[in-house]
């Protein structure tokens, strides 16, 4: 088993921090999972709170999929852009896609999320590409 780069230091644990995100930030939201996000300049790396409800189902299900956004972010997060909380909310339907697709579904889902929301930090240009367009 591999180890995670997010460590306990880079999630939202205080409910005073949920709520900053949820009132002060911007969402977007697809088919399985909402994302909240707010820009916090005091943290280098982005911060995940997750928000699973009884909705999504069980104890066994609601933390299955926890782990799956928790590794899908683990994923992400390299590319990701500095200083921003994140919240994602799963919907009733993203336990259904844990249970059909597993890993790639819940990483599919919030790749999509986090593009959408400009989240992503733009890759440096490489020489080759810039002196090809100037031609």
């Amino acid at each position: 088993m591999r180890p995670r780069t997010s460590g306990r230091g880079s999630r939202l644990s205080r409910s005073a921090e949920f709520e900053r995100v949820y009132r002060q930030g911007r969402s977007i939201a697809n088919r399985n999972l909402v994302l909240y996000a707010f820009p916090n300049a005091s943290s280098e790396r982005p911060r995940l709170g997750l928000s699973v409800s009884r909705k999504v189902g069980g104890a066994v299900e609601r933390n299955k999929v926890k782990r799956l956004l928790r590794e899908a972010f683990a994923r992400a997060e390299g590319g990701l852009t500095p200083g921003h909380d994140l919240v994602v909310v799963a919907r009733p339907p993203a336990r259904e896609l844990a249970e059909r697709e597993g890993l790639a579904g819940l990483d599919a889902s919030l790749a999509e999320l986090l593009t959408k929301a400009g989240l992503r930090a733009q890759p440096a240009e490489s020489s080759e590409t810039a002196s090809a367009e100037r031609i």
